[in-house]
């Protein structure tokens, strides 16, 4: 009976809690060994490694100055295609410049907005939703009250409303995604503090007279960390997609920068002539959103305890 349990210990992750008592390695080792049993998990992880890779060594990696243009060479098909050339894997664009050296530049842009946008949202988010949950009353009523208005707009056209005003900026688009994504966080953070405090280990804690920031801090903020993360990855992966959107058409960064959205802005226009010019920055955000889903999808089992109990 006692090995049966081990098994299940080893097989569903319910040691995860106990090897954070031993330290920070232990930890990490053993979530490597849980991320080893789960392959998708681990497949998201190395999808997500790999953008980052592209983005933080862009200059090492790419090829070519994605910005310098050669009329010359414009519109050469990538290289498997009749008449491509080996020395642009993935074809040029309109004015000749390559499009492989653009997509591993343009993955700055989507990483960019994705991390800043999710950290504005989610910090603002969850101090938000934690004064919202805990205190109650009036003040909950009034922050839900402008949440959900927010909420029944329709996203995307507030978003694209608020560009259009702001102008083409890497930082307009980052500010914008971050500040209109913060009600989803309210909400699940609002959310979960309310139910916590319902909980025994919050009862006991005001019993013997913990104060109410070390009820916040020691009991509900840890708990807060393992939905707010899996949401973070999910809206990470949202931000890209709408950060494209609005590249395409033509309201995020300038067109002088290279982005995936600004790509298939300009690959729509020959999209049954030249379809490499779009299909590709196209996939790179298709890959990248596979990635980061899948590693949030294996976060959410790894940090909700509920999810790791469930699972055989």
């Amino acid at each position: 009976m006692d090995d049966k349990k081990a098994n299940n210990k080893n097989v569903t992750g319910l040691m995860i809690d106990e090897e954070k008592k031993k330290g920070l390695f232990y930890f990490l080792y053993y979530v490597g060994r849980l991320l080893w049993k789960d392959k998708t998990g681990l497949v998201g992880l190395l999808i997500f490694l790999s953008v980052i890779i592209s983005a933080v060594f862009s200059p090492y990696l790419a090829p070519y100055d994605p910005l310098k243009q050669n009329l010359k060479i414009s519109k050469t098909p990538p290289a498997w295609y009749k008449n491509g050339s080996i020395h642009h894997i993935f074809g040029t664009d309109d004015l000749g410049r390559d499009i492989f050296s653009r997509i591993i530049y343009g993955s700055r842009v989507s990483l960019t907005v994705g991390f800043f946008g999710v950290l504005i949202a989610s910090s603002l988010g969850m101090i938000i939703g934690l004064v919202s949950g805990y205190v109650g009353g009036k003040l909950d009523s009034v922050i839900m009250g402008v949440v959900n208005l927010i909420l029944a707009l329709p996203y995307l056209v507030f978003v694209v409303f608020i560009a259009a005003i702001l102008g083409r900026s890497l930082l307009n688009v980052i500010l914008i995604f971050g500040f209109t994504d913060i009600p989803i966080f309210v909400r699940v953070t609002r959310g979960e503090v309310m139910k916590m405090r319902e909980e025994g280990f919050i009862e006991a804690a005001q019993s013997v007279g913990a104060t109410t920031s070390r009820i916040l801090f020691k009991h509900i903020i840890p708990n807060l960390i393992g939905p707010i993360v899996t949401l973070a990855t999910f809206e990470m992966s949202a931000m890209i997609f709408y950060e494209s959107g609005l590249g395409f058409l033509g309201l995020s960064v300038p067109p002088s920068v290279p982005s995936w959205g600004n790509m298939l802005s300009v690959g729509r226009q020959y999209l049954t002539i030249y379809p490499w010019i779009a299909a590709y920055p196209g996939l790179a955000i298709v890959y990248t959103g596979l990635g980061i889903n899948l590693l949030g999808d294996w976060l959410r089992d790894v940090l909700d305890p509920r999810l790791r109990r469930a699972k055989k």
